[in-house]
């Protein structure tokens, strides 16, 4: 078994970074190789501006390369929530947001001809409990008649020929709904953004800041880099000089497995739908089947803010007993690959993006960011352009999150009380 990314381990190596130090002044400098930073240099660079991104690590090292593999259309959680706290058009607003950002990754993908699987398979909302369900059609009802007709809802009888599994109580189908190779997407995305002439330098962190009358000065181990603008796009791996969202920012370890590929027996008794799937649990489960077959298992494992093999490897062992729990017929099945990576989470789930503390942004996705992430850095960059688009988070309140310092010491707790409703609800 491999305690490394699926995503990363059988992606192509990614070939346009650059070999030269930075020089002279860019007009943007975006911070972070993810979706996010990516898709704003690739719309920054294509309109001619001097571009430069800078990486800690290397290209999708970060959630970009720890999720599931889920383009899931739509909010997250209760749109009907959404509606109560923040109104219906602004309710309206998040929800399109999601499903522009899945037509912007189809396009880029259609452009730059990058080969990722991607394939427009559906996503199954999966009701635990029968209140649960309840709750799921409460939900439906309100997508169906004000933002999307193209939703469903699906009894536990009409569930069997979907997923092979008898514990769920129906589900909620949300057909727009897409997945793709994570891994082969940001690779693909990092070398059209180098094509069109963006620089990119792995392996170089951010470590100081500070404005000028010209606009920033960054401080890296190449030496300091100067730009107009500045792009944050780092999320749960901001760097401690950006101390404004690390205040804001919850980052929250989020774990997977890969099991070995799947027979075609196998496949048609766990996953005959293909579609991607998530539990209502508060701590729940997330799967899909890879291209080759392999079941891609994930979830909240542990409420902690640390990735590293030890805790991949303790959560690997807690997503192993949840997989034979929903799938008992693949038995003790061989896991080929364990990982865990940093979520950012924000109060109150939704993301943040706009300009704040002197740079433009876009974080705080909270587990869901696959399908937006890379939409919301082209809007960050027509921000930037002078070009107005809709950007549902711009206005949201965003305070401080009391007590957090940066170090998210209370995590532990968080994790109690949702392990507590969900025993009790």
């Amino acid at each position: 078994m491999k305690f490394a990314s699926y995503w990363q381990d059988t992606a192509p190596a990614f070939t346009g970074g650059s070999t030269t130090s930075p020089s002279g002044h860019y007009d943007v400098a975006v911070i972070g190789a993810g979706f996010t930073g990516l898709g704003a240099a690739r719309r920054l660079a294509m309109e001619g501006r001097r571009v430069i991104v800078l990486e800690a690590e290397t290209v999708g090292f970060g959630a970009s390369g720890r999720n599931g593999g889920h383009l899931n259309n739509g909010v997250a959680h209760s749109f009907t929530g959404a509606i109560a706290t923040y109104g219906v058009e602004t309710a309206k607003a998040m929800y399109k947001a999601f499903d522009d950002g899945i037509d912007t990754i189809e396009r880029i993908i259609a452009e730059e001809g990058i080969d990722c699987n991607f394939r427009r398979a559906g996503k199954l909302k999966l009701a635990s409990k029968p209140q649960h369900y309840e709750g799921l059609a409460r939900n439906l009802e309100a997508i169906n008649r004000t933002v999307d007709p193209d939703t469903a809802m699906l009894t536990r009888a009409e569930l069997a020929g979907e997923i092979g599994s008898d514990i769920f109580h129906g589900a909620m189908l949300q057909k727009k709904s897409a997945m793709m190779h994570m891994g082969r997407f940001v690779v693909g995305l990092a070398e059209a953004a180098a094509r069109h002439g963006a620089e990119i330098h792995e392996k170089t962190p951010v470590t100081g800041r500070r404005q000028t009358t010209a606009g920033h000065e960054l401080e890296t181990p190449e030496g300091i880099v100067r730009a107009t603008k500045v792009v944050l796009a780092t999320g749960a791996y901001t760097p401690k000089t950006f101390s404004y969202f690390r205040r804001r920012i919850v980052p929250v370890g989020s774990f997977l497995l890969a099991t070995r590929p799947l027979t075609e027996t196998e496949v048609q008794s766990v996953m005959p739908g293909n579609r991607t799937c998530v539990t209502s649990l508060n701590v729940g489960n997330y799967f899909r089947l890879a291209p080759d077959n392999r079941l891609i298992f994930g979830g909240r494992a542990r409420f902690s803010a640390t990735s590293n093999q030890t805790s991949d490897e303790k959560s690997g062992r807690i997503l192993k007993d949840a997989l034979q729990g929903i799938f008992p017929q693949l038995g003790d099945i061989a896991v080929d690959y364990c990982w865990g990576g940093l979520v950012d989470m924000t109060k109150d789930r939704f993301p943040r993006a706009g300009e704040a503390d002197g740079v433009h942004f876009a974080m705080g996705y909270s587990g869901h960011g696959a399908q937006i992430a890379t939409h919301m850095g082209e809007i960050i960059a027509d921000q930037i352009l002078g070009r107005v688009r809709s950007n549902p988070w711009a206005e949201l309140p965003w305070p401080a999150i009391p007590g957090h310092l940066g170090q998210p010491w209370f995590l532990p707790l968080v994790g109690a009380y949702y392990k507590f409703k969900d025993r009790i609800g």
